[in-house]
């Protein structure tokens, strides 16, 4: 059997997983306690196509939801945990197996999302004051606005890069207004979404090992 390379140490991917979390984490906290909810607090980055929208959701990625009650919300925080937990032993095989640095990249990247948004299911709820109207801030630990497991998560980013209105002719959708791109996302969610796709269109050329041929690296 050829011995694997080390494409990619596993501390490297741990280092990578550390500065999307720090990145994360920041802008959250700092949107959240400098920003006011909602369109009061919009701020326009660049033009009409960029801008700064804080809001909150109970859900997944993009504010997707599945339930708003409060054992659904416990339910979907459980689950995220223990996809992290998994992902953590994922990760570490295909370093000792020797994949593709893409592949490991990409790996690291959605453990570092997954994390990212966890953060604010478990804590946030424990740690800030609500946010509904005026802007949110730092409590003594248990006295926020709701218990653990059950934080909002903090998204921030909004790019209504094309807005206009569906032709008369499209059925079901003619005369109402649409947006691309709508959903309001972090860091955590741009994380994940990169490490998604690119494993999606280049799946072919990531999961493969790399090994040693004669002093060689070859695929």
């Amino acid at each position: 059997m050829k011995p694997t390379v080390p494409t990619l140490r596993y501390s490297t991917a741990i280092l990578i997983i550390l500065a999307i979390l720090i990145v994360d984490q920041l802008s959250k906290i700092y949107v959240k306690t400098h920003f006011y909810p909602g369109l009061a607090g919009q701020i326009d980055v660049a033009g009409d196509w960029f801008k700064l929208h804080f809001l909150e959701n109970e859900g997944m990625a993009f504010g997707m939801k599945i339930s708003q009650s409060y054992w659904g919300k416990l339910v979907l925080t459980l689950f995220r945990l223990v996809a992290v937990v998994v992902g953590f032993f994922v990760l570490r095989k295909i370093v000792d197996k020797g994949y593709t640095r893409g592949l490991i990249i990409c790996g690291a990247l959605i453990l570092a999302g997954a994390m990212g948004n966890l953060i604010d299911s478990i804590f946030y709820g424990m740690i800030f004051s609500e946010s509904s109207y005026h802007m949110a801030q730092f409590v003594p630990w248990g006295q926020g606005y709701a218990p653990l497991f059950h934080g909002k998560v903090v998204d921030m980013f909004y790019f209504p890069i094309i807005q206009g209105t569906y032709p008369n002719w499209v059925p079901g959708l003619g005369g109402k207004s649409f947006e691309f791109f709508e959903p309001v996302f972090n860091v955590a969610d741009a994380a994940i979404s990169t490490g998604v796709l690119v494993l999606i269109f280049f799946q072919k050329r990531l999961m493969k090992k790399l090994e040693v041929e004669q002093g060689n690296v070859t695929v």
